[in-house]
């Protein structure tokens, strides 16, 4: 089937998908999880053979060490994939919520409410979960899905996406192809141009990907295109509390969007020495003052600046961030609250760690990506991020040309 043919399926998919009930999707959410307990094996063995082949590019120098760490799923990786897929099914139907009903006149009521975007089109680096957390978001929020993996993965996918689609095949009331999957470079073209069916493209990868697909399509983009999260660490700040946090978001997972990349260092905190070389001990390595502030670096290391002042600090991270997430650490409310409300980014923290930017640990079940945009979804996005909405108006014979003339007025009361 050529991707015109796919993305008309899945078109049709979006639409019946669209008045499936609740029970239903959740029925295909627990089949989804249930077959990945009972298939787990198949995906670490599509997923070894797939790591054998990175591992190979890596030494060559083909492929990036942080790329080859996102590729690999393993027990814990495998836990979260299931728990999420149930977490999605326990929250609330984002569908058909009313937003706003108002009186506009007499027996005239206007509602806004929820639905959903109609098809998704998912382009993504290695992490071959991303498959199930955004599959299972698709599902929860109607919408359908074409989704596009690196081929460093594409055993992995192949394997979820197979095992996927058996067990949606067992809920009789779900709709056919409302998740598929393509896999040529060729699809990717035809993806970027194909506004007639595609709603949505949202990009999982590097600034590359990200830069080249905003480039190549006139379909709306969500998604951000590099992680430069910063912590400042203020002269208030606890040395104990700074140590533990900035270790967390370096060293927890280095490769991951929301690790930080520069630590800004007030000039008159007394501990910066102690600071450093805690840091030094947990084997991240510094960059005094590099040549480049936006640098994502993917490992642990850690680019350093002393700054003057907050005023200092904010600006810094305004010209340099990414919009992502980025973190004061400080004893001084006044100061965090300053922070928080002028730096310029989809996430800001007091006194935690970077890495908690993530719809998981948000309660958002999953996520489909962060993004750094400032139209229609913001930071981590799940599933209301994945709907929009529509007005419906009842009325009853009700005309424009009469409130022109003067005949009838709004009086526009909310209910």
């Amino acid at each position: 089937m050529d991707f015109i043919e796919i993305a008309k399926s899945a078109k049709q998919a979006s639409l019946e998908i669209a008045g499936a009930g609740v029970e239903v999707k959740n029925k295909a959410l627990e089949a989804i999880a249930k077959a990945f307990e009972e298939n787990k094996s198949e995906i670490f063995e599509a997923n070894n053979h797939d790591l054998e082949q990175a591992k190979i590019l890596v030494e060559e120098g083909r492929l990036a060490k942080s790329t080859f760490n996102r590729l690999k799923l393993d027990e814990n990786k495998m836990r979260d994939m299931i728990q999420g897929v149930r977490d999605i099914a326990k929250l609330q139907d984002p569908v058909g919520k009313v937003l706003l009903k108002r009186e506009l006149d007499k027996d005239l009521v206007l509602t806004k409410v929820s639905c959903p975007i109609g098809v998704l089109g998912i382009i993504f680096e290695a992490r071959p979960d991303v498959i199930s957390q955004i599959s299972s978001l698709a599902i929860k929020s109607s919408n359908a899905v074409i989704l596009k993996g690196g081929k460093e993965s594409i055993n992995t996918n192949k394997k979820i996406m197979e095992i996927m689609n058996n067990a949606l095949q067992t809920v009789s009331e779900f709709p056919k192809n409302v998740v598929q999957q393509v896999f040529t470079h060729d699809d990717i073209s035809q993806m970027l141009k194909c506004d007639e069916y595609i709603n949505l493209i949202i990009p999982r990868g590097g600034n590359k990907l990200v830069k080249y697909i905003k480039e190549n399509t006139n379909i709306p983009v969500l998604g951000h295109a590099s992680g430069i999260c910063h912590i400042f660490t203020d002269k208030s700040a606890d040395i104990d509390e700074a140590i533990k946090i900035i270790v967390d978001a370096k060293t927890q997972y280095p490769s991951a969007c929301n690790a930080v990349e520069t630590l800004l260092i007030h000039k008159d905190f007394p501990q910066k020495n102690e600071l450093l070389a805690a840091l030094q001990l947990n084997e991240i390595e510094l960059v005094q003052d590099p040549e480049n502030w936006d640098t994502e670096y993917g490992d642990k290391i850690l680019s350093i600046k002393t700054v003057n002042s907050l005023d200092e600090a904010i600006e810094h991270i305004n010209k340099y961030g990414s919009g992502h997430t980025d973190c004061i650490i400080t004893k001084d409310a006044q100061n965090a609250e300053k922070f928080m409300n002028n730096v310029d980014s989809a996430g800001v923290y007091w006194n935690a760690s970077t890495r908690f930017a993530d719809g998981f640990r948000y309660g958002f079940g999953a996520e489909v990506g962060i993004s750094t945009n400032k139209t229609h979804a913001r930071g981590p996005v799940g599933l209301e991020g994945l709907t929009i909405y529509k007005y419906k108006l009842i009325g009853n014979g009700h005309i424009v040309d009469e409130y022109v003339k003067g005949l009838k007025q709004f009086h526009h009361k909310d209910i």
